[in-house]
């Protein structure tokens, strides 16, 4: 299969740069097209980059992270399962390889897992983000409370690849994205050769319990700080968390729409936006539960 797209010029990116969205796509497509999608994940992520610094992007989706990355000099691996999406997210790759002093990025249509195998992914129909790995004959949506209005039984489905991160990248990296629509810790799974090669590591994880596969939020958070990461919200502003704190929050939130964002750092600093976002950062651990 294909997805129509349509393509933005981006001027305040690069000095100009042209990039595929999916056309009909409601979420991403429309904010990528203002310029301002995801804009406090890609700052953190991009106060931790210099050139050469490695990256890898598991659930790449069109490729924004990627082209980040790639346009700050660093070496990218990115990995989008939906062969279409790959797609796209390699063309994305490539024009932003070709400005000065770009990096280079590698697009592998495969989702990261704890092994190999394939598996049905569930494509959403508005939100070309949200797409789901199938675990047997479970409905596209998870459990029955967090089925996005888009994502249906009918739902389109694709067979797509899964293969552990360990056998495409070698540590250490600098930076690691893993946003998988509920697959996180099997992707963890697969990567920790990579993860005990990086003692200096950033990373962005969605943290989505109603959607989690084999394991619990609990679980996941406890697994981030065995490895050592101090851990907070992707925000504008972050602060450290306790374990119990970012349970609490997330919990507490709507199941279709209730994920947090996470940024965890070992090994460097925690605070890398400047002191007036740091000085934030601590009001605002101040006041919220």
């Amino acid at each position: 299969m294909e997805f129509p797209t349509k393509t933005v010029h981006l001027p305040h990116l690069a000095g100009g740069i042209d990039f595929d969205v999916v056309a009909g796509d409601l979420v991403i497509g429309p904010a990528i097209e203002q310029g301002s999608w995801a804009d406090h994940e890609v700052a953190l992520m991009r106060a931790h980059l210099e050139p050469g610094a490695r990256v890898v992007d598991l659930g790449a989706n069109v490729g924004w992270f990627a082209v980040h990355a790639v346009l700050a000099g660093a070496e990218v691996d990115a990995f989008e399962p939906v062969p279409a999406l790959a797609d796209i997210a390699r063309r994305n790759v490539e024009r932003a390889m070709a400005r000065p002093g770009a990096g280079r990025g590698r697009v592998h249509a495969v989702a990261g897992g704890a092994e190999r195998g394939q598996a049905q992914i569930a494509l959403a129909g508005d939100n070309h983000g949200d797409n789901r790995v199938l675990d047997g004959d479970e409905h596209p949506g998870g459990a029955d409370d967090a089925v996005p209005d888009d994502m249906t039984d009918s739902s389109e489905l694709v067979t797509i690849e899964i293969a552990p991160v360990d056998e495409f990248v070698e540590g250490p990296v600098r930076f690691l994205k893993v946003d998988t629509q509920g697959s996180e810790w099997l992707a963890l799974q697969g990567a920790r050769k990579l993860l005990a090669a990086s003692p200096q590591l950033a990373m962005l994880l969605e943290l989505w319990p109603y959607a989690l596969r084999e394991t619990t939020a609990d679980g996941l958070l406890a697994f981030l700080f065995e490895q050592g990461f101090s851990v907070g919200k992707a925000t504008e502003a972050p602060f450290p968390m306790s374990k119990e704190r970012i349970l609490r929050q997330v919990m507490a939130r709507d199941p279709v729409h209730g994920g947090i964002d996470l940024y965890a750092v070992r090994g460097r600093p925690f605070h890398v936006l400047g002191l007036g976002r740091r000085l934030h950062g601590m009001a605002r651990s101040l006041r919220e539960p």
